[in-house]
């Protein structure tokens, strides 16, 4: 299949190329487009025979979920069965924006995107692209992120185009998503809402809104409840080594393993934070990348992805990433790397 990139306005996006991204949708193929947290593969969320064709082109595990993107509250209310107090709340409070809600389907919404769970995972996403093309495409998207099942998630359009080229006909490039990891998954279906993943809102907003929030502990090789509670995921090529602990003893952790790779043969990368960086030049790495400061979350999480896709370009067979402090965003920070590492840390 020929893929197309259409450059367009993050900002004021060009009316024909939504209008050409939702000739695509509507006639039953998938548009990558960008949202806040990172770039989605989308489909008519409405068609069985669309939807399938995301789990195709990703090679996605048909019991992992679909977050369903809308653009107003009409389109979602044709979704939901039936909407808690919680979850108005936070339709209040965080729509649009990186909040997906957890919440009993209707007979409209298919087997396939949800996994055949009785709840819909649905979010209104605010990038003026994302919302855009959905409301002149006139239908739900369901849109995973836009990458190779397992591997690290896409921020920019680049990204997509390494990973989609060939398999889909249309992505929409509007550049950098500004969030950088995903929307924060919360079930609201009732009883105390609970946070199934991480996101870009955090534990600390939601409890402000809601008092009572929850964390979900996923078990291992149970069906996944909400998109992104696989075992191993936004995993790079190369083995990685999460590390955790002081400043001064993870610097000096981090030298012994580069030496240790380097004696192996392996080219050796590491992910670090700016306070870092200076220490870390010395021990001659052959990849340093720089998250951003440990001060800064946000800056992190929108870095976070471009790092692990530059460990691959580069072809690092170790890669090295120093942890962050969870709490706020660094706990969405902190599980994408232990994904990405399969649960391979080091506490020093």
């Amino acid at each position: 299949m020929q893929t197309k990139r259409s450059y367009i306005n993050g900002v004021n996006p060009e009316p024909q190329l939504l209008k050409e991204g939702a000739k695509w949708l509507q006639a039953g193929e998938l548009v990558a487009f960008p949202t806040e947290t990172v770039y989605g593969l989308g489909a008519n969320a409405l068609e069985d025979s669309s939807c399938a064709k995301i789990f195709a082109a990703k090679g996605r595990p048909q019991d992992n979920p679909l977050i369903v993107h809308v653009s107003n509250r009409a389109m979602a209310n044709k979704l939901v069965e039936v909407w808690t107090p919680q979850a108005e709340l936070c339709v209040r409070h965080f729509w649009p924006g990186p909040l997906t809600l957890v919440l009993p389907k209707t007979a409209l919404v298919p087997n396939v995107v949800t996994a055949g769970l009785p709840n819909v995972a649905i979010r209104m996403p605010s990038h003026p692209v994302a919302l855009g093309l959905i409301e002149e495409t006139g239908l739900p998207i369901a849109a995973p992120s836009a990458n190779l099942s397992g591997k690290p998630s896409p921020t920019s359009g680049s990204h997509v185009w390494r990973d989609m080229k060939g398999k889909i006909p249309l992505i929409l490039d509007a550049g950098a998503c500004s969030v950088g990891v995903e929307s924060t998954v919360l079930d609201v279906s009732g009883g105390v809402p609970t946070i199934l993943r991480p996101g870009g809102i955090t534990l600390e907003q939601l409890e402000l809104v809601l008092g009572e929030v929850r964390v979900d502990s996923p078990i291992e090789g149970q069906a996944p409840k909400a998109p992104g509670m696989k075992y191993r995921h936004y995993a790079p090529q190369g083995e990685m080594i999460l590390l955790m602990g002081s400043h001064e003893r993870v610097v000096r952790r981090l030298g012994q393993e580069v030496q240790r790779g380097h004696s192996r043969l392996k080219k050796v990368g590491i992910l670090c934070t700016l306070e870092s960086a200076s220490s870390l030049h010395s021990l001659l790495p052959d990849l340093l990348f720089v998250l951003g400061s440990k001060d800064r979350p946000e800056e992190v999480a929108s870095n976070l992805f471009e790092g692990l896709r530059l460990c691959d370009e580069r072809g690092m067979d170790l890669i090295l990433a120093e942890g962050i402090e969870e709490g706020g965003l660094g706990t969405a920070i902190m599980n994408r790397l232990q994904k990405a590492a399969g649960q391979r840390i080091l506490y020093i």
